[in-house]
């Protein structure tokens, strides 16, 4: 019987998993209680990101909610975090479903009483993702009579930073249709099983708690909290080549906002256990500050991402983590970007050795990240083809990271020469010196933030908006122009953050998501490229097999492309619209 809301419920019964080759026996068993089944089991790979908004809007509402991706399929889940006991424990709770889409956001999506309430819980708050879980699932239909349950095992990965943080194996048996009280005797048949152990909590819970909260309805909270500060700092998104799988809330044509996604924002104990640089001590942001003069706050923002970018050196080194290069990339980036933003107010001669030598140590890093996130992507579309498919495409794979390998070797011979050491060491000292290589100000020349922003801003949002009398027929190369723009208008704003005050957050936001919306585009069109450059050069080397298989390969990325393109709209009009304009003008004024 449902709730009084008339919304569909879940009944099911959990157990954690002691002994995986004890638990297996139950895909095959032919009879379980009085239940029997005939049916074989089919094995899946699924991975659920869970979101919310950045102030905790759905968590507050009792909602979680899920995106599951499934081969070519997208779902989203609402389901309620109130449960109810039913027979033999089976855990009862509210639940919607609906289809979706992972580059769109729910505006995008079609009709579904689940798209409506995440929507309407939601409001014009961006989805940030909690966490990923992937898991294995192997199940089978078993029956009592009219009822039927579908048994399923499922071995959990829980992964944050792109690496794994927890793995446990659960045992779910879901009604899915039939009598709720025949649930009992496979609860009884469990219960006595000591391979099992009853899990009243749900996969939500488990790997929050990996992560570092419980689940619990205080630790969501501080949970929520700590995503909120953590997209208030400067640096907590990802740059644009990530894998395709940030997920934008789109819920009108003006308010169109993206945040990060838990590999950027949740891992805190990860970063806090890396080492920092016992040379350069800051804090947990850049704290730029309207007083600030120019050439100060830009020592603030280099002195705090250099820190960063030393602190993954170690772990760059050992290869254990790909997310430490990334990191470090981004790193790297945000200083290059406060080079350009306030470059102005230093003496170009004796600060030219710095910002050569940070392009240097980019572009070996963007080497082995740009095939990372290739390699990455390209694993992600052949998880759940058949065998032959996979191995297809494995003559691509190969040679990619053959490419990352010989990258990385570069990249570590950087590293270790002495040039990049004394680099290190005197660009170390600049940023900890104030005043060095500062170029003099007369005392009525602009140089303070509070003076020269609004400028600065402006500029940037005016080189955005050039691209709008083209947008309709913009080509690929155009698209990723305007890219660019929008990421020095974004770091134009993130960089005097602090002193904009907490109005200029939804605004970072918003062109964040044009710039993960076009950064998608490009990592799809790069791959293309380099698949399609790959037939041309091995087409004596591939076998048919391998040749349709990369052939296929590379029309999917063709077509993502064209739908990416297609569907810019929404993200662009939340950063063109009357909303976003009025609310920078009253950012800037403020100042």
């Amino acid at each position: 019987m449902n709730p009084p809301t008339g919304r569909p419920v879940e009944v099911e019964l959990k157990f954690r998993v002691v002994d995986l080759a004890a638990a297996e026996r139950y895909l095959v068993a032919e009879e379980i209680g009085s239940f029997s089944g005939g049916s074989a089991a089919r094995a899946t790979q699924l991975e659920d990101r869970y979101v919310d908004t950045a102030s905790g809007a759905l968590t507050r509402a009792g909602f979680a909610v899920r995106i599951r991706q499934s081969g070519r399929e997208t779902l989203v889940s609402v389901k309620s975090l109130a449960r109810t006991n039913g027979p033999g424990g089976a855990a009862r709770r509210e639940e919607l479903e609906g289809p979706a889409d992972r580059t769109s956001g729910p505006l995008e999506w079609p009709a579904s009483d689940a798209r409506s309430l995440v929507l309407e819980l939601a409001g014009d708050a961006p989805l940030v993702e909690l966490v990923t879980i992937r898991q294995l699932r192997r199940k089978r239909i078993v029956r009592d009579g009219d009822t039927r349950v579908e048994l399923s095992l499922d071995e959990v990965d829980v992964v944050a930073r792109s690496r794994v943080v927890h793995r446990f194996v659960e045992l779910e048996a879901e009604l899915v249709k039939g009598d709720e009280e025949r649930l009992t005797g496979l609860a009884e048949v469990f219960a006595a099983d000591p391979a099992l152990a009853p899990e009243r909590g749900s996969k939500l819970d488990a790997a929050l708690a990996a992560i570092g909260t419980t689940g619990g309805a205080r630790d969501r909270t501080a949970l929520m909290e700590r995503v909120e500060a953590r997209v208030s700092s400067p640096d907590v998104h990802s740059e644009p080549t990530r894998a395709p799988e940030t997920v934008v809330a789109q819920p009108s044509a003006e308010h169109v906002e993206t945040v990060p996604s838990s590999s950027d924002t949740l891992d805190e104990a990860a970063e806090e256990a890396i080492a920092p640089d016992p040379h350069l001590v800051v804090g947990k942001s850049p704290g730029v500050t309207a007083d600030d003069h120019v050439a100060e706050a830009a020592r603030k923002v280099m002195r705090f991402h250099l820190a960063r970018m030393l602190a993954r050196e170690a772990g760059v080194r050992s290869g254990h983590d790909l997310e430490d290069v990334h990191a470090m990339r981004v790193a790297t980036r945000r200083q290059r970007a406060a080079w350009r933003v306030f470059g102005a107010a230093f003496r170009p001669g004796r600060t030219k050795r710095y910002r050569t030598g940070l392009r240097e140590i980019a572009a070996r890093l963007g080497a082995v990240r740009d095939l990372d996130v290739l390699i990455e992507a390209a694993d992600h579309y052949r998880a759940d083809m058949p065998t032959t498919e996979q191995r297809g495409l494995e003559p691509l794979l190969a040679d990619w990271r053959t490419h990352r390998d010989d990258a990385r070797v570069l990249l570590v011979r950087e590293l270790d020469s002495d040039g990049f050491r004394r680099w290190v060491d005197d660009y170390r000292d600049f940023v900890r010196t104030e005043g060095a290589a500062v170029l003099p100000v007369g005392p009525v020349q602009p140089h303070r933030i509070r003076d020269t922003t609004a400028s600065r801003v402006w500029t940037a949002y005016e080189q955005v908006r050039g691209y709008e009398s083209v947008l309709r027929w913009a080509d690929v190369e155009t698209l990723h122009e305007l890219r660019i723009a929008g990421k020095w208008l974004r770091y134009t704003l993130e960089f005097v953050r602090e002193a904009l005050g907490p109005d200029a957050a939804p605004l970072i936001g918003r062109v964040t998501a044009l710039q993960d919306h076009l950064g998608l585009m490009n990592d799809a069109d790069v791959a293309a490229s380099m698949a399609r450059t790959f037939l041309v050069e091995h087409a004596g080397d591939l076998s048919p097999i391998e040749s349709g298989a990369i052939g296929r390969y590379l029309v999917n990325r063709e077509r993502d492309v064209a739908k990416l393109r297609r569907t810019v709209g929404p993200a662009w009009r939340g950063v063109a619209g009357i909303g976003f304009r009025r609310t920078l003008g009253r950012v800037v004024s403020g100042l």
